[in-house]
């Protein structure tokens, strides 16, 4: 009998904040594979990455992925993190179940480093506030 692996694909626009992040928690309080990716690719976000590192979460080496990558793997669960991206969420050829939840994008943040980098921990803590609270329950009733 083969065990499949349970994969997460977290998508976003730009998969260098959101996403990322959201990728950041899941591989560290999940036994799924995780992956991220974007509508619209850009690199790691240095203002996440930093967030991240505050919780021992080390997202800088992550590489920002294109979603048609994932369109052919089997993905168990793709969770869209901007409403963007669930509006253009391709179709996956096999079953596949879909959770939404926007988050606001810190790469909006104007200001001032200290102004940012407030914003991107407001962000970064609702991330892992929605994963410890809801999504991990979700997914274990759906997947």
């Amino acid at each position: 009998m083969e065990i499949k692996i349970k994969k997460i694909l977290v998508l976003c626009t730009g998969n260098s904040c959101r996403s990322q992040m959201a990728h950041g928690f899941l591989e560290a309080m999940t036994d799924y594979q995780i992956f991220s990716a974007g509508t619209k690719p850009e690199p790691v976000n240095k203002y996440a990455a930093e967030v991240m590192k505050e919780l021992d979460i080390d997202i800088s080496t992550n590489s920002s992925n294109h979603i048609d990558e994932y369109v052919d793997q089997e993905i168990t669960l793709v969770l869209t993190v901007c409403d963007n991206a669930k509006e253009i969420c391709p179709v996956f050829p096999v079953k596949t179940n879909f959770i939404h939840f926007s988050f606001d994008d810190p790469a909006d943040a104007k200001g001032t480093y200290e102004e940012k980098i407030v914003v991107y921990r407001k962000i970064r803590d609702q991330i892992q506030d929605f994963i410890k609270s809801k999504f991990l329950e979700i997914i274990n009733n759906k997947i």
